[in-house]
């Protein structure tokens, strides 16, 4: 059974009209600051990219939000299903692109990739496809990671993990779907196994190996609260989980930072040439 503590589980919570408020701001400001007034978002069926798209509506306006369902030749009928309803809910604007004849030729002439490799190649070519809807739209990609697989490395480098915002980011699984439910993401969607949809039957917990109310648990203890594994395993949680996880977080550091430059000038990019994100605009 998954190891739930209450009184952990409590402080999780959050207040989610607040959080709402503070996200559709966050959308706003950070796209219209570049010189933008669009969004497009890659929307799979999954309670993330619902939540994130819904937030660009609220933010931008729903006539100003694209939506792409880019399915695989095995993804769940019933994943497109929910991504429509999502869009209909909102009446944004939508396109839907089959990637199956984009990777298959690459499956082809690769014919050992296992199943994780060929699920890094169709992340990565559904990025190509929201980063070219994102010219022609003329809109920014916001990306639907949430704290827990950012932290946990469970994410496509260059692939789902790339985007020009991040509204999520900041967010535990537990916390997104309390959001979802304030923004009215229909029920099924928010209680549905979390699944990539990257093979038949796959599913996130499945392939982690443990709930993601234990990882968050554990997550927020071990770094917002900075305890000890011995600390944690005190509440009852598995000694291996806790120390499993927590090298996970630091097996995965790379993937949350820019790439690393080796230094030879007197200013390098990212070490001694450093300013604000939004410098310039």
């Amino acid at each position: 059974m998954p190891t739930i503590v209450p009184d952990i589980m409590k402080k999780l919570e959050i207040d989610a009209a607040l959080v709402s408020r503070i996200l559709e701001t966050f959308i706003r400001e950070e796209i219209t600051r570049t010189g933008f007034s669009r969004a497009v978002v890659g929307v799979s069926g999954g309670i993330d990219s619902a939540t994130t798209v819904t937030l660009c509506a609220r933010a931008l306006g729903p006539e100003n939000v694209l939506a792409v369902r880019m399915p695989y030749r095995t993804s769940s009928p019933s994943s497109l299903e929910d991504a429509q309803a999502v869009i209909d809910m909102l009446g944004i604007r939508h396109e839907t692109v089959d990637i199956t004849p984009m990777v298959e030729p690459f499956f082809e002439v690769t014919p050992d990739m296992d199943k994780k490799r060929r699920g890094n190649v169709m992340a990565r070519e559904r990025m190509i496809v929201l980063y070219d809807r994102s010219a022609a739209f003329g809109g920014l990609v916001v990306g639907t990671g949430n704290k827990t697989e950012l932290l946990l490395g469970y994410t496509t480098l260059f692939g789902d993990s790339a985007c020009a915002i991040n509204p999520l980011g900041d967010l535990y699984k537990c916390q997104v779907r309390q959001l979802a439910a304030y923004l009215g993401v229909p029920k099924r969607i928010i209680e549905k196994p979390p699944s990539a949809d990257l093979w038949v039957g796959q599913t996130d917990e499945g392939e982690l190996g443990f709930t993601y109310d234990e990882a968050d648990q554990i997550l927020y203890l071990l770094f917002d609260r900075r305890w000890t594994v011995a600390e944690i395993v005190a509440l009852g949680f598995p000694e291996g989980l806790v120390k499993g996880i927590k090298e996970r977080v630091r097996r995965n550091q790379y993937k949350r930072m820019p790439p690393v430059i080796a230094k030879l000038g007197l200013r390098t990019v990212g070490i001694d040439f450093r300013y604000p994100r939004d410098w310039g605009t």
